[in-house]
């Protein structure tokens, strides 16, 4: 058995029409919709929770963003060539500060914002719906 620790970001920002949109991705290699996350540390250097956060949305989707406030984390059991890993995620709720997702990397096939109310339909994992209903019960307050 092998533990695994990510961190990553429900990021927020206001659109046009004053409305509150989240970044949401659709990984390259399983084609689930997803919140941007990542391994804490993989790039090499001791980072924090937080740290590894802010880099992995910026990795993934090309947009940086601010962390607002942290969500409860998540923990969910996968194999991985025939190995069993227990995953925990630490989110944060975030807001949009700059960038394009069209800069998006490699591991996310697309990239878009959405309005609040059709993030869950197009979210594929149990785990991201999970801590899209704690977000969403928080936004009032920080939005």
């Amino acid at each position: 058995m092998k533990f695994e620790f990510s961190a990553g970001g429900i990021v927020l920002r206001q659109a046009q029409d004053k409305k509150i949109e989240i970044l949401v991705a659709q990984h390259s290699q399983h084609h689930g919709w997803v919140f941007p996350k990542g391994l804490i540390g993989d790039s090499g250097k001791k980072e924090t929770k937080e740290e590894t956060a802010v880099r992995e949305v910026q990795e993934e989707t090309g947009v940086w963003a601010k962390i607002i406030k942290p969500l409860t984390p998540i923990s969910y059991w996968y194999q991985f060539e025939g190995q069993k890993i227990k995953k925990t995620v630490y989110y944060f709720i975030m807001e949009y500060v700059s960038g394009d997702i069209k800069d998006h990397d490699w591991e996310m096939e697309n990239v878009e914002w959405l309005p609040i109310e059709e993030v869950e339909k197009r979210l594929t994992y149990s785990s991201d719906k999970q801590v899209w209903q704690e977000a969403k019960k928080l936004l009032g307050e920080v939005a």
